[in-house]
């Protein structure tokens, strides 16, 4: 037997994606579409009036599971066409209706047409999983909507804010990212029958110049395929751009997977927030101490690589010659099928991480009072105005003190001595007292905690609600 490791495997099918999106993807699967293809085209050939029998149209059915991929890689070798091959294949399988398959069609006929059904079938797996981190998004949302946290801007210490409406800015990207996969499968139309090169004259020459019943067949066609529309017109391919348009909303995954892993290392870093980390998992073969987000730095590597594909399907569209030309078949072999698969893995590794989430929030308290007494100083500023100072006098106190304390922080023991400057200026005795109030972290979210569960309300739920019975299928991350 040979050693199935002993040649190369893509890891987006050895290592990350789930066997759902695998076998959608396969070769398989292609080429049973390819065969429901000519079993509807043949169906509404003779339902229009074309000399097919009932009997030909029967034993393309009970032929079409008897796949033989053997004998359809022995054919190409000797036909040097892929679609041909199976063509011949199916032949043998279903002699009765050799005759009458693929009857005024073009190889794009199938060659498009299954690739339109593998992805509008790719994208409801990715809905679906989408769907799932939403919800498991959502919840973490809610439980750590009243957590403060401090803020970064250009990652320097800035107004603190909550980690649940850190969060919901991870969750209102995928949001988008749904909302763009849900519109794409929408509006995703199919090729149709459309002829060698998009002018269907071989059909309106087997129908004897009827132009209704060309439009009919590429109608009927579209309709028992499961979409709503065909493009209105096309070269012998359906317009690549569509290509674009599918891609781009796949990698919009990506982007905002990779945002929220790069948020998540950046914290766990701080040692704020981690991913989850297994009872015996090594996070280093030399340093026996680590925990590093590897699941979270694997996010950011595949969607790397997802987000270099959408351009280009762009690129294979903007040099389409013509009518066509086949430059962009081994390319779209490779792009369209290992975006899916990066995509499919990258959710699955955020329907492991999220629900794992572990927040630390003493380390998130300690950060925030390392950097309150420098973002409270407004606040205890109006305070001492309030209780009788003299506003420029205060100030000025404020800035020195600040500015001493700083250098401590930098140059000295790291301490942020500051409320304990201001707590012995006599110029601030009136509101002495008072400062561990004015130095309370819920006091600077604003209405961070409010914020979130509005948009849970108003914005999340409602799309989950609609969407209840959306169950993705089942997937894991292997290492």
């Amino acid at each position: 037997m040979t050693d199935p490791h002993a040649a190369y495997s893509s890891p987006l099918a050895s290592r990350y994606a789930s066997r759902a999106m695998q076998e959608n993807f396969s070769e398989r699967a292609r080429g049973l579409v390819w065969r429901d293809l000519w079993i509807v085209l043949a169906e509404c050939e003779r339902e229009l009036g074309l000399p097919i029998g009932a009997d030909q149209i029967a034993q393309l059915k009970a032929a079409r599971a008897d796949l033989d991929l053997a004998r359809v890689a022995e054919l190409e070798r000797e036909l040097r066409h892929d679609v041909m091959a199976h063509v011949h294949a199916y032949g043998e399988k279903a002699p009765l209706a050799r005759p009458i398959i693929h009857l005024g069609a073009t190889s794009c006929y199938v060659a498009d047409g299954a690739d339109l059904v593998l992805m509008r079938r790719g994208l409801g797996i990715l809905r679906a999983r989408l769907v799932g981190v939403l919800r498991a998004l959502a919840e973490f949302c809610r439980a750590q909507a009243d957590q403060p946290v401090l803020g970064f801007t250009h990652f320097q210490p800035a107004q603190p804010t909550t980690l649940g409406k850190r969060a919901a800015l991870w969750l209102q990207d995928l949001m988008l990212d749904l909302e763009e996969i849900e519109d794409v499968l929408a509006r995703l139309p199919f090729r149709g029958a459309k002829g060698t090169t998009g002018t269907q004259a071989s059909f309106l020459q087997l129908f004897g110049g009827d132009h209704a019943k060309v439009r009919a067949l590429d109608r009927m066609v579209t309709e028992r395929m499961g979409f709503a529309r065909s493009v209105a017109v096309s070269g012998q391919t359906y317009p690549r751009k569509w290509d674009g348009v599918v891609l781009n909303a796949v990698a919009g995954i990506g982007q905002s997977a990779a945002k929220f892993a790069v948020d998540l290392r950046l914290m766990a870093h701080r040692k704020e927030l981690e991913e989850p980390f297994g009872r015996k998992q090594i996070g280093s073969s030399a340093m026996p101490y680590k925990r590093n987000p590897m699941r979270s730095e694997r996010i950011g590597a595949l969607a790397r690589y997802l987000l270099h594909l959408a351009p280009n399907a762009l690129d294979t569209a903007a040099n389409q010659w013509l009518e066509r030309t086949l430059d962009d078949s081994a390319n779209r072999r490779i792009a369209i099928p290992e975006s899916f698969l990066a995509a499919d893995a990258i959710l699955l590794l955020l329907q492991d991480v999220i629900p794992g989430l572990v927040p630390y929030p003493k380390v998130m308290e300690r950060a925030l009072q390392a950097e309150l007494p420098f973002l409270a100083t407004e606040e205890i500023l109006m305070a001492a105005v309030q209780a009788g100072g003299d506003r420029q006098d205060l100030h000025e106190r404020i800035r020195v003190h600040s500015q001493e304390a700083a250098a401590r922080v930098k140059t000295g023991d790291g301490r942020n001595d500051l409320l304990e400057r201001i707590g012995a200026d006599a110029a601030f005795a009136p509101i002495h007292a008072r400062l561990p109030d004015l130095t309370e972290p819920r006091r600077f979210v604003g209405r961070a905690p409010e914020q979130v569960r509005e948009f849970l309300q108003e914005c999340v739920q409602p799309v989950l609600a609609a969407r209840a019975e959306v169950r993705a299928p089942e997937g894991e991350v292997k290492v």
